[in-house]
């Protein structure tokens, strides 16, 4: 578990929103927030990940996939929700499609709520997540 007081890799999946927070999740990235210099990068498998970054509401589609990308990922993990989409489905709330918020489908241990929410509270999210991996630590 020393790893983990290093570095944290994360990886985001969009189970159906606008792209709004995918687009301020970028933004974190740029050399504006630089968050690799706090060691927070962004992995392309979930089998790599420590964190679990969920956009947008659980669409009929995705629900699978999302389930699918939870049991890759492997323990300890932390869920995190960015935006309201996928707290609330937020304006997808009487979509036909839309199953259900994030936490309707597998535990969720950090919301970053936000429409969408500024990179700041998106790294201060994930900054929350890697508090309560280091306590399982």
């Amino acid at each position: 578990m020393e790893a983990l007081k290093k570095s944290l890799w994360v990886f985001h999946i969009n189970t159906g929103g606008c792209n709004g927070c995918d687009i301020e999740i970028i933004a974190a990235l740029t050399p504006r927030y630089d968050t690799e210099r706090f060691g927070i990068k962004l992995v392309g498998s979930p089998r790599h990940a420590d964190v679990l970054l969920v956009t947008g509401p659980v669409t009929r589609k995705m629900k699978s996939k999302l389930l699918r990308v939870y049991k890759q990922t492997p323990d300890p993990k932390v869920v995190m929700v960015v935006g309201n989409c996928g707290s609330t489905k937020g304006v997808f709330h009487h979509h036909y499609h839309v199953v259900g918020p994030v936490d309707k489908i597998i535990p969720v241990d950090v919301y970053v709520p936000g429409c969408p929410p500024r990179p700041e509270a998106i790294i201060y999210g994930v900054a929350k997540a890697w508090e309560k991996l280091e306590g399982e630590a």
